[in-house]
């Protein structure tokens, strides 16, 4: 079975992972707890970053981030424009070294997007520091980030479903 698509639509590359990505953040943010320990809070919105950077830059995508970010400042009740501004610098890194990924392992691709991931945390550990003058606690911080960097099967995936959809690489 083959789960290529033959054509990239606003809701195949775009509107499906975002609405996916913001089910996946209510769904972890709810208040279950598993043997006394809450669920994590990955950045779900890193795979299609990565993804939507890596393959087929838009003028749409950062639009979206810009969105999904702000979903997310207000489902974890963080500083209005804090996960906006750190995906949209995860996502700029990735455009500006994309040539770099070109041809590399699977491996490399990982490391790549555990860069991304880094990037966009410490966006967020900095805006944080600033906004309020304290610096934030760094485990909580490397538990967010772990996480979300265990999310690259999700991102590569993506870019393989799309990878041969874009005529422009035909």
């Amino acid at each position: 079975m083959s789960f290529k698509a033959d054509r990239m639509d606003f809701w195949g590359w775009i509107g499906a992972p975002s609405l996916i990505c913001l089910g996946a953040t209510l769904l972890f943010a709810a208040p279950i707890k598993v043997l006394g320990l809450q669920l994590p809070e990955p950045v779900f919105p890193m795979a299609p970053v990565f993804a939507w950077a890596v393959l087929r830059p838009s003028i749409l995508a950062p639009f979206v981030l810009l969105g999904m970010g702000l979903f997310l400042d207000m489902v974890w009740g963080d500083l209005t424009g804090l996960w906006g501004l750190a995906l949209i610098s995860a996502y700029l890194t990735v455009l500006l070294s994309r040539s770099m990924m070109t041809g590399q392992s699977r491996v490399m691709m990982w490391v790549w997007f555990a860069v991304a991931c880094g990037v966009a945390m410490a966006v967020a550990y900095a805006a944080t520091a600033v906004d309020s003058g304290v610096a934030p606690n760094l485990v909580p911080t490397f538990w967010q980030f772990l996480p979300t960097v265990l999310l690259y099967p999700f991102a590569h995936r993506l870019i393989e479903r799309f990878e041969d959809a874009d005529v422009r690489f035909r």
